[in-house]
C-alpha cells in the first residue's frame, strides 16, 4: 500500500480535485477511495462533497494495484509480416493497443493473445504481452510486436538508441510556413488536464519531430512526420505547438472544419528496424486507410 500525505493550501476546493492535482490519481479514482474510507482529512474520514480548508492535513491510502490478465479474443488482425520472433501489425483506427481502465476487451493485445497463443514476450507483464511500443487509439498504422524476450530486448534497445525508423502521414489544419523543419520541444503531462500532454509540462522529456510538407492545400496540408523520440501524443502536441494541429484532433485543437472526420488524421505509415535475431534490416509501409484517403480527396477538391 502506498500512502500519500500533504498539506492543503487552498480553501473551498473539492477534495477529489485537490488530491488529483497532487498525485497521479484521476478524480474518479480519488472519489472511489473517498467512498471506501481510504482518504482522511485531519485524521477523519470525510464525504465526497467535503470542501477543503487551508491547512488541512490530507492522507490518502492507495491500495496496491490488482493486475488483471488480458484474455484472448478472436479479433481479425491485419498482419503485414510474421516470423518466429516478431510480427508487424497494421492497427486500425479506433483500436486500443492494450487493456486499461475502461478498455479490457477488444484491444490489440486481446487479438494477439488469440493469434499467438503463448508466443508473446512477457517483459511487459500479463496486461501488455509483446508490446514494444504503442500508437494512440485513434491513430492507425504499423506496430511491432515481440514474440519472445530476446526480440523484445533487441527492439527496445533500438528504440532507446533512436535507430528505429518511424514515419507518419498526417493532415494538418493550415500549412506550416516552413515546408521542412524540426521541432525540438520537451513534452510532459499537462498541469491543467492529466489526459493531455503539453510542451514543458510536468516532468518533461526531450522530444524531437522532423516534418516535411508533401502537399499544401491552403486550409489543410498533407505532411510526413518522422519521430526521433516517441513521447505520448508527440506528433499531435508538436504540430499543435506551431499552430497547425492534426485535423480531426479534438484534444489538441484540430477538430474545426474537419468535414466530419471521426478522429485525428494520423497514420503510422513506415517502420524500419534491424531484426533482433537475424540482424537483417527490415522496413515496411502501410497504405493510407480509407478514412484518411477519403479525407485527403475532400481537401484536394477544395482547390
Amino acid at each position: 500500500m502506498e500512502i500519500l500525505d500533504f498539506s492543503c493550501e487552498k480553501a473551498g476546493e473539492r477534495l477529489d480535485k485537490i488530491i488529483a492535482e497532487n498525485s497521479e490519481l484521476t478524480r474518479s479514482m480519488v472519489q472511489k477511495l473517498i467512498e471506501q474510507g481510504d482518504v482522511k482529512v485531519n485524521d477523519n474520514t470525510v464525504a465526497k462533497s467535503y470542501k477543503t480548508k487551508s491547512g488541512d492535513e490530507i492522507t490518502v491510502y492507495i491500495p496496491d494495484p490488482v493486475e488483471l490478465e488480458a484474455k484472448p479474443e478472436n479479433i481479425p488482425l491485419d498482419i503485414v509480416y510474421e516470423d518466429n520472433d516478431l510480427l508487424v501489425v497494421n492497427k486500425p483506427r479506433g483500436m486500443v493497443v492494450h487493456p486499461a481502465a475502461g478498455n479490457f476487451n477488444g484491444t490489440m493485445v486481446n487479438a494477439l493473445l488469440y493469434h499467438c497463443k503463448d508466443s508473446l514476450s512477457g517483459i511487459n507483464g500479463v496486461i501488455r504481452p509483446g508490446i514494444v511500443h504503442r500508437i494512440d487509439k485513434d491513430t492507425s498504422g504499423l506496430l511491432i510486436v515481440a514474440k519472445n524476450d530476446i526480440a523484445h530486448l533487441g527492439l527496445a534497445r533500438q528504440l532507446k538508441e533512436r535507430s528505429f525508423k518511424r514515419e507518419y502521414r498526417a493532415i494538418l489544419v493550415g500549412c506550416p510556413k516552413e515546408y521542412k523543419g524540426t521541432i525540438n520541444a520537451p513534452i510532459g503531462r499537462s498541469s491543467k488536464d492529466r489526459k493531455k500532454q503539453a510542451i514543458n509540462g510536468i516532468n518533461p522529456r526531450n522530444a524531437t519531430t522532423y516534418y516535411e510538407v508533401l502537399e499544401d492545400y491552403g486550409k489543410f496540408s498533407y505532411v510526413k512526420c518522422v519521430l526521433e523520440t516517441g513521447r505520448t501524443h508527440q506528433i499531435r502536441v508538436h504540430m499543435a505547438s506551431i499552430g497547425h494541429p492534426v485535423a480531426g484532433d479534438t484534444v489538441y485543437g484540430g477538430a474545426k472544419n474537419d468535414f466530419g472526420l471521426n478522429g485525428q488524421a494520423l497514420h503510422a505509415h513506415t517502420i524500419g528496424f534491424i531484426h533482433p535475431v537475424t540482424k537483417e534490416y527490415l522496413e515496411f509501409s502501410s497504405d493510407l486507410p480509407e478514412y484518411f484517403a477519403e479525407f485527403l480527396r475532400k481537401i484536394q477538391n477544395l482547390n
